[in-house]
């Protein structure tokens, strides 16, 4: 019976693009899935020549996979995953490989890692990015788990990925729930990015009345310079759609009741836990609960109303503050997502290689964009470093655009537009900066109400004071 390389359980877009990729490179692969129609198209778009299997049965699929056999699970997270597990267990063998490849929760993997590894099973989390066209074509992974048996994935998954300077876009991270906790803090990242890309849209619509063809025109000569990336690009094309019934830019008839499957919300959560600062990426999560409140910010926009300050503005001048505050604002997000791995791997015994994440960001991923080879090469520098604006050359840039990231902030608040990934990237570089914050009148408040006592500068050891 014919053995194949690779096998997928879920043949939605995901799983079935990404075992063509892997057909495209020569692989023979096998699919499940129970919906008969989908594992008779996943044969049928295979090209000739390609060894390309799909079944509805559990027990055929893992007996047509070579051993030790490696299967992805392509499944919405939580139940499911555990589900599918199940549903392969019975036929799976010691020295077996089992991947989930969706957005699960770095706790969950962590479960079934230690879960697997008692029945001498290897268990990855691996998150991929790149959306549907990325699987077909090139995303980025990565895979978190038993770095043992990351030789048997390897070939298939450097064949897959995307290229950056003939470089594959996926490495192993480390142990456990590495993959999928850098995946998680990679869709923290986005939704700061785009939360940031959306204030950039309203203050040029709202405060300065430019044309949709105009706003267009920017961002696609944004990404021809420092802010090229995916996010930046996609914006452009987005915003050059037109409507084929009512001929109206589409994204003017797009609702802003924005929707969220909760990664950016994890990021979050954890890191509170973890005490690691990353208020742009809180603030974008906010933002998008902020939208849900539709019917209040109705009833708000009329009753809670504010005239906008007659302010002069020299139209070239503001896009090119907003140009540079963006850029300010990007590299900030950038930094409080990779300080929160910085922080998280010595937590959780990652072991994390920061060079190695921002090589892997470089290409098919949704935040892939240039100055990540900047960073890149700031890790490869100092491997040690704890944040990416501690690296000289990255400072100088951030330094460079302050003042326009000031200036973009003033006519928000002028316009009365809110600007929150702004105002928090600012935030964060202001306190990051600060070397005395005021957090020690905090340190009497807490000793004051609740004798929580507080650390002097002039001695050493712990204080309380009767303060009445």
């Amino acid at each position: 019976m014919k053995e194949y390389d690779f096998g997928i359980v879920g043949l939605g877009v995901m799983g079935r693009n990404l075992l063509l990729n892997m057909a495209d490179h020569k692989f023979a692969v096998a699919g499940l899935d129970l919906d008969t129609a989908k594992a008779e198209s996943l044969e049928k778009e295979a090209k000739d020549g390609q060894e390309v299997k799909g079944t509805t049965q559990a027990q055929e699929f893992v007996s047509l996979i070579k051993k030790p056999r490696a299967i992805m699970l392509l499944v919405p997270a939580g139940k499911p995953v555990d589900g599918a597990i199940g549903s392969l267990l019975p036929f799976l063998e010691e020295g077996d490989i089992v991947i989930d490849g969706g957005n699960s929760y770095f706790p969950d993997t962590d479960r079934r890692f230690t879960e697997l590894a008692e029945k001498k099973i290897h268990f990855f989390g691996m998150g991929i990015s790149g959306g549907e066209k990325g699987a077909r074509f090139g995303p980025s992974m990565m895979p978190g788990g038993d770095e043992s048996a990351y030789e048997r994935l390897r070939p298939i998954f450097e064949a897959i990925a995307a290229k950056v300077d003939g470089e594959p876009c996926v490495t192993y991270l480390g142990g456990g729930s590495a993959g999928n906790y850098v995946k998680m803090v990679h869709n923290g990242i986005e939704y700061g990015i785009m939360q940031l890309i959306s204030e950039v849209y309203d203050l040029m619509k709202r405060g300065l009345n430019l044309s949709d063809a105009k706003i267009q025109e920017t961002f696609v000569s944004w990404n021809q310079g420092e802010l090229q990336s995916f996010l930046i690009e996609i914006t452009g094309i987005v915003l050059n759609k037109f409507d084929e019934d009512s001929g109206e830019r589409l994204v003017n008839l797009i609702s802003d009741w924005a929707k969220a499957k909760g990664t950016g919300k994890w990021t979050s959560q954890n890191a509170m836990d973890l005490q690691a600062p990353i208020p742009v990426i809180d603030a974008a999560v906010t933002m998008r609960d902020m939208s849900k409140l539709k019917p209040e910010r109705v009833q708000a926009a009329k009753q809670l109303t504010f005239t906008p300050s007659a302010v002069e503005v020299d139209e070239q001048e503001v896009i090119s503050q907003l140009h540079d505050a963006f850029y300010f604002a990007m590299l900030n997000i950038y930094a409080q997502g990779l300080a929160q791995l910085t922080i998280a791997s010595k937590a959780y015994n990652y072991g994390l290689n920061l060079e190695h994440v921002a090589k892997i960001w470089r290409g098919g991923c949704i935040i892939r964009a240039s100055v990540l080879e900047d960073f890149r090469q700031a890790y490869s520098r100092n491997p040690e470093l704890l944040n990416i604006l501690l690296d000289e050359q990255i400072g100088g840039k951030v330094l460079a655009k302050q003042a326009a990231v000031r200036s973009v902030i003033k006519l928000a608040v002028d316009k009365g537009i809110p600007a929150a990934a702004f105002m928090n990237s600012l935030a964060y570089f202001d306190a990051y900066r600060s070397e005395r914050m005021a957090t020690n009148l905090i340190q009497a408040q807490r000793d004051y109400f609740g004798a929580h006592t507080y650390e002097r500068i002039d001695r050493e050891g712990t204080f309380h004071t009767q303060w009445d």
